[in-house]
């Protein structure tokens, strides 16, 4: 039986809409304590021709079984569900890197839909959508009550439609609508540029395409600079990354380690607990690396993470991640469907679980949102100096090459403190890698 191994944020993407039900107390009569399994099945196949004959409106004996499974399944965990066919046809659409829908990874909690987070270049982030929303409706329905997937199903739709989501907010008195439209989401899972002289690596979730998008960047943006030489570090940005396949976490863990453990699974049996270690081969040859981190931040993210930071391989700046540290298995089924099953509990190497705990930052940095540039602080900048003043006498300390170097540097440094009043966190990981550099003697 083929599995797919998962290590995503307990969330499903929410990316078609089915109908939904609404579970109601049925009266039956219980059995003595310590009834044998065979009793409980005989109890409910009971309970099911009851429904059957009495219920007040004729039922979908299909559906009826669904529900029962689904309601067994989320009894459990979060993260532990049932996938009917269709639902699982579009997880493995999704892992492969393109879906319909909004673009938004979401969880439950205590019953309610949360976000964990917005994917980059989706309507939910453009629109706005926040790590640690809930969504209260979906089009006026109101989501409490519904399983994780029932939520999801109301959230897809065709590509092209309108969709209003009700929104509750930490800080915010009121629930707000927020309307979107749905859109086919080709995920880029990782992005590579250059920001002076360090390589930002921007990867937006773990699927089959996160390494090969990596491994690519890296390479083009290090051809492009000249040579390693002329690179000072590299940023690792994980920030809104709800998670993704195990896999792809390990391999990229794997991409600046030469050694050493990266995870470890354990569950309750041997089949279930596994170790994965490093192998030589540093895609950034030892290079500084920071790695951005916030309360999106999930799984797999946690995953790489947490490797890097045990193994002192990484300075992790951020705020605290999400949390989830346990992993899916996704077990087909006979009808085509299949069942997402909590199988194992993963480790850091030096043997933490984060579940529930998430990892901390090395350092903390809030992000600050945006601001518009204060005009007088702009005037300051462009405020006149010594060599401004016609008839100054030149600097006859510097050669010309020297000259260009400092005004090469001058320019890099007015990006740096531009950086900052756009990304805060970004920038000081930035600031965090010249300055290691610097003191390290370049």
């Amino acid at each position: 039986m083929n599995k797919y191994w998962m290590a995503a944020a307990g969330g499903i993407v929410a990316g078609a809409i089915v109908s939904t039900q609404f579970a109601l107390p049925i009266a039956a009569q219980e059995t003595a304590p310590g009834a044998s399994t065979y009793e409980q099945l005989d109890l409910f196949g009971n309970i099911f021709e009851r429904i059957r004959s009495a219920y007040v409106d004729e039922v979908d004996d299909q559906e009826l079984i669904r529900a029962a499974i689904n309601g067994m399944l989320i009894s459990l965990d979060p993260h532990s569900s049932y996938l009917p066919p269709q639902n699982y046809e579009d997880m493995k659409f999704d892992t492969r890197g393109e879906f319909g829908g909004l673009g938004i990874e979401v969880t439950q909690e205590e019953g309610w839909v949360k976000v964990v987070s917005p994917m980059d270049g989706t309507p939910a982030m453009e629109a706005g959508i926040q790590s640690g929303d809930f969504i209260s409706a979906v089009n006026g329905e109101p989501t409490l009550g519904l399983t994780l997937s029932e939520a999801v199903d109301l959230m897809r739709g065709p590509v092209g439609s309108e969709i209003t989501l009700t929104i509750v907010r930490d800080r915010e008195q009121e629930p707000f609508e927020v309307t979107l439209t749905r859109a086919i989401i080709k995920l880029t899972a990782a992005r590579v540029r250059t920001e002076g002289r360090t390589i930002v690596m921007r990867v937006t979730t773990f699927n089959e395409q996160s390494f090969p998008n990596l491994e690519e960047g890296i390479a083009r943006e290090i051809e492009a600079a000249g040579g390693i030489e002329n690179i000072d570090g590299f940023v690792l940005d994980l920030r809104n990354n709800p998670g993704g396949l195990l896999s792809e976490a390990i391999t990229i863990s794997d991409a600046f380690l030469n050694e050493g453990e990266i995870v470890s699974t354990r569950g309750r049996t041997d089949r279930d607990s596994s170790r994965y270690v490093a192998t030589d081969g540093d895609l950034t040859s030892g290079k500084p690396l920071v790695v951005l981190i916030n309360g999106g931040s999930a799984s797999a993210s946690e995953i790489v993470a947490g490797a890097l930071q045990d193994h002192r391989r990484a300075v992790i700046v951020g705020t605290k991640s999400f949390g989830k540290g346990s992993v899916q298995t996704i077990m087909p089924l006979q009808n085509e469907g299949a069942m997402r099953l909590t199988t194992a509990r993963y480790y850091t190497p030096s043997g933490r679980s984060i579940q529930s705990l998430g990892v901390e930052p090395d350092i903390i940095v809030e992000y600050v949102p945006p601001v518009e540039e204060d005009p007088e602080a702009e005037a300051q900048r462009m405020r006149r100096s010594e060599a401004d003043l016609r008839g100054a006498i030149s600097n006859d300390s510097l050669t010309e090459d020297e000259r260009k170097v400092i005004e090469e540097e001058r320019a890099a440094m007015e990006a740096a403190a531009k950086l900052k009043g756009q990304d805060n966190q970004l920038a000081y990981a930035i600031d965090l890698i010249t300055g290691i550099t610097v003191m390290s003697g370049r």
